[in-house]
């Protein structure tokens, strides 16, 4: 068997895809996880001890089950540690998108967490956006950060509904960079409305408008449909995304910009 240790970096990979395994088959025998993996029975359940404390799946007797399609939508617990590397290579392409002196609207997908980290060494920008975490991550930054309010959600732990609109309707930005769950042939989807209006609030109050998605959300639709990607100014996303779900973007006249961590 191959050797389980490794770096932070590698064995949050291997957990992922650990992760990954459960959510498609729905539970799963752990010592058929850890054959998969080429590990030993011993660091696949301490894999699975990990991802059971961070409530991303639950370990039983011998077994690993995941969470609902739906608990897994929404929960940004799934999606902060996912496709770390692409999120990076995007939040580079993104943070070129700002200068000195801007007010950046940044809502509370967990693509642009990188880009907050970026941020934060740019003079004289103000941040406004609904998600804790962004400002928790400008904390320490010498950016004025305003925290939009609203009714809280924890799975996306951060703000929305109309309260917040009615703040974005008195703000005027430079950029806005916004994510999306789910995007089908140029169309947006978000499994909860408030979220799919809060979103168009930010393009209405920005001068240029980016939406940055990896190849996961595409070919994929979700409850409440709230316009396309028309609405932006550019796309940024990983040159793993298929040509298939960009053509209809360029279509609409949309720049699109991929970007590859793999160089």
């Amino acid at each position: 068997m191959r050797p389980s240790r490794g770096s932070e970096a590698e064995v949050e990979e291997r957990r992922q895809t650990v992760l990954r395994h459960v959510a498609e088959e729905g539970e799963i025998r752990i010592a058929e996880l850890a054959e998969r993996m080429r590990v030993s029975v011993m660091t696949m359940h301490r894999d699975l001890d990990n991802l059971h404390e961070r409530q991303l799946l639950r370990k039983g007797r011998g077994v690993a089950t995941a969470f609902s399609n739906v608990a897994m939508e929404s929960a940004l617990r799934f999606r902060e540690h996912a496709n770390v590397e692409i999120k990076s290579a995007i939040a580079d392409a993104l943070a070129e998108e700002v200068s000195p002196g801007d007010t950046v609207l940044i809502d509370c997908g967990s693509t642009l967490f990188p880009l907050a980290r970026r941020l934060a060494t740019i003079q004289g920008i103000r941040v406004i956006t609904n998600s804790l975490r962004i400002t928790y991550l400008l904390s320490a930054a010498p950016a004025e950060v305003t925290l939009l309010g609203d009714r809280y959600y924890e799975d996306f732990e951060s703000c929305a509904g109309p309260q917040a609109r009615r703040q974005l309707h008195d703000i005027r930005a430079s950029i806005a960079f916004v994510t999306a769950t789910s995007i089908r042939d140029g169309r947006l989807f978000h499994p909860v409305r408030e979220y799919a209006e809060t979103k168009q609030a930010y393009l209405q109050a920005a001068d240029r408008s980016v939406l940055a998605v990896d190849h996961s959300k595409f070919g994929r639709t979700a409850t409440y449909p709230y316009g396309d990607v028309g609405d932006y100014d550019l796309l940024v996303t990983d040159a793993d995304t298929p040509e298939s779900e960009l053509r209809p973007v360029r279509d609409l006249g949309v720049q699109v910009r991929t970007v590859d961590p793999r160089g």
